[in-house]
């Protein structure tokens, strides 16, 4: 029986194969097998390269957007500082306004005081028929106040 086979391939693949024997089809079919595998490798390590590039790009994009993330990050805590510095001097400013507006209340009353010559200064209840005497109570030094000590340019 192992004689048979050898003989009956032989005469069958000679009917399915005219243009040769079996051994150039074993050959031929080699040779296409290589073609392949060889098409797979070189498909293979393009896609390897493809996947390595594709790595790269990303790592370098990363990196430039840790970079930039930092640099946003510094902005942001530079302005947050700026901004707390201002709401600072704003509150001071505002203090100095409050107290330049008291002093501006009490001159103005002052000026009223002097123009009608009422005799009697608000709620100080001093008598003024004595201009000297009204003089010297108003002449006292006006203290600067520590707000306006805090920020002197």
């Amino acid at each position: 029986m192992a004689s048979s086979s050898g003989n009956s391939n032989s005469s069958a693949s000679g009917s399915m194969v005219p243009w040769g024997s079996e051994e150039d089809l074993h050959q031929l079919m080699d040779q296409r097998k290589r073609k392949r595998m060889e098409s797979n490798r070189e498909s293979a390590r393009r896609s390897r390269m493809r996947k390595q590039k594709l790595l790269d790009d990303l790592t370098a994009q990363v990196t430039h957007l840790a970079k930039d993330n930092n640099q946003i990050l510094t902005s942001i805590t530079f302005t947050t500082q700026h901004y707390f510095n201002m709401e600072a001097e704003n509150s001071v400013l505002r203090a100095q306004l409050m107290e330049l507006s008291q002093r501006l209340d009490s001159l103005n009353d002052i000026l009223h005081y002097l123009n009608n010559g009422d005799g009697v200064y608000g709620s100080e209840g001093f008598e003024t028929s004595d201009p000297f005497n009204m003089i010297h109570h108003l002449n006292q030094p006006i203290m600067a106040s520590s707000a306006d000590m805090m920020f002197e340019y």
